[in-house]
């Protein structure tokens, strides 16, 4: 079973990128699974906080699952043109110490997908995440964008998506990614 970890770059609840998460998560094909994890509970990044207790359990936790994973798919916000903090936070966290770096993230694919309520579809969010998971080795999957623009309308009130364009997206994009994926877990076998 090919395994990837998809984080939501939101906090919030009724978040539009936990949604658009959630959805990807059912539309995994047959063999491969999202796991959704959360960022919920990673405090602000504090050296000194580091340098006394450690890296904290969450984070530790989340490490462990995506060090264990074949791919990550992060679901990103965009706020002010840019990378969500309380995200970026999370992996400088996930970065710690430098030393685990290449065992988290290394030539490990990533997939970069956001839904707005606003018509920018997180373009700008997703090229600033690249220098980021450049920095961090990872192996970026440049398949169709999955960028959701005017987003509120697209979900029902429990979070579910309604707008089936969207949806057949989604699906291909997904379906791209687990791909891509899955090659590269089938190599790692035959290399082994």
């Amino acid at each position: 079973m090919t395994t990837i970890i998809g984080i939501s770059g939101s906090l919030r609840k009724g978040s539009l990128n936990g949604h658009l998460l959630a959805a990807a998560a059912a539309l995994a094909p047959e063999g491969a699974r999202i796991e959704v994890a959360t960022i919920r509970g990673i405090p602000l990044y504090d050296g000194d906080l580091e340098a006394e207790h450690g890296v904290p359990e969450p984070v530790r936790e989340l490490k462990e699952r995506i060090a264990a994973a074949s791919g990550l798919l992060l679901a990103t916000p965009e706020y002010n043109s840019s990378i969500p903090g309380v995200f970026k936070n999370a992996i400088d966290w996930l970065s710690r110490p430098g030393s685990d770096i290449a065992r988290v993230f290394g030539g490990k694919p990533v997939a970069l997908m956001g839904a707005t309520p606003g018509r920018g579809g997180t373009i700008q969010a997703q090229g600033a995440w690249l220098q980021v998971l450049r920095a961090l080795g990872t192996a970026p999957w440049f398949g169709p964008r999955m960028m959701v623009s005017t987003a509120g309308s697209l979900f029902d009130a429990s979070g579910r998506l309604t707008d089936e364009a969207t949806g057949k997206q989604l699906a291909a994009f997904v379906a791209g990614f687990v791909a891509v994926v899955k090659r590269g877990d089938e190599q790692a076998v035959r290399t082994s």
